[in-house]
């Protein structure tokens, strides 16, 4: 028999279509200021600082950054301060697209796989920033439209998402062919509880619109919904997702489903239970304002993870051995 490998029938290296580590680096840097921001979002609004920048795009009119003159106190510098990261995004943003657009010539260049839905999902950090930015303006010039407010944070929820697949498609050797890692029960177990995840996170928006953080002191701007009501159906929507998740690591595990997915399940399962311990604690303690703003990193985590479980089902780029 002959020593020699048919180069066409082996499963070829995962450097070969695999990003370089510097730009998968940066674009997780891109994921956790998606996920930073919506932490400093919430304080804004956590905070009654809302409206500490009464204008926008200025500050105040005349003046993009704050001035002594303004009645908004301290406010006015939460505020503030959350707009300057939106730069740091936008930095974060430009570059992801620029490295990818050069690494995919490069590759050309050199023969390598260009990997083309990786550019295109590059763009997702830039996209979403400039829609962030227009929404927040609008829930500025609207006085915290309850929905506007709303509608910042879940476009939040789908960048987070988008950047999620471009760090884990980024990381695979190819986009083609997929190959399923778990039978077809399991995939679809990962599909529902993505779903479900997201009716937990938008409930989650709701019931705190519906409490005291209205996002500026003088301003009313939550949504005509009962808080109790809404609290309930959120935690009921948080005992489906629970039951899902257990049963998603119980068929990995009985499967010997892929490494990769049962260690995301074990790590979604560990942030819920936190992100449940501290939601149970802010309710009964009347919802202090650091506690919710803890509460909001845990569900961006917890979205974020919920999507990572999804995309471990299965694997692209890498074609079987020939025998």
């Amino acid at each position: 028999m002959s020593a020699t490998v048919d180069t066409a029938s082996r499963a070829p290296s995962a450097s070969d279509g695999q990003a370089p580590r510097w730009l998968r680096r940066l674009f997780f840097a891109n994921l956790i200021a998606q996920m930073a921001i919506v932490v400093t979002g919430g304080i804004v609004r956590l905070t009654g600082s809302g409206l500490g920048c009464p204008t926008w795009p200025e500050c105040v009119d005349g003046s993009y950054v704050p001035t002594s003159r303004q009645e908004e106190a301290w406010h006015k510098y939460v505020e503030f301060g959350n707009r300057l990261l939106t730069f740091v995004l936008a930095i974060l943003a430009v570059a992801a697209i620029v490295a990818a657009i050069l690494w995919w010539r490069r590759s050309r260049r050199s023969g390598l796989p260009a990997r083309g839905p990786v550019v295109a999902l590059a763009a997702v950090p830039i996209i979403g920033t400039v829609t962030q930015a227009v929404l927040g303006g609008i829930t500025v010039l609207t006085g915290l439209n309850p929905w506007a407010v709303a509608g910042h944070f879940l476009v939040s929820m789908v960048i987070i998402a988008g950047c999620t697949l471009l760090v884990v498609r980024a990381g695979e050797p190819g986009d083609t062919p997929v190959v399923p890692l778990v039978a077809v029960p399991v995939r679809w177990l990962g599909r529902a509880l993505v779903a479900v995840t997201a009716v937990v996170v938008v409930l989650g928006v709701v019931v705190t619109g519906s409490g005291p953080h209205s996002g500026d002191a003088d301003t009313e701007a939550r949504f005509g919904i009962d808080p109790r009501t809404v609290s309930w159906l959120h935690a009921d929507s948080v005992l489906l997702f629970l039951g899902l998740l257990v049963g998603m690591i119980v068929a990995l595990a009985v499967s010997a489903g892929p490494p990769r997915a049962r260690a995301a399940a074990w790590w979604l399962l560990g942030v819920a239970l936190a992100q449940g311990l501290v939601g149970y604690t802010q309710y009964f303690t009347g919802l202090p304002w650091i506690l919710v703003a803890i509460h909001m990193m845990g569900a961006t985590t917890v979205w974020a993870l919920a999507v990572l479980v999804l995309l471990r089902l299965r694997s692209r780029g890498v074609l079987p051995v020939a025998a």
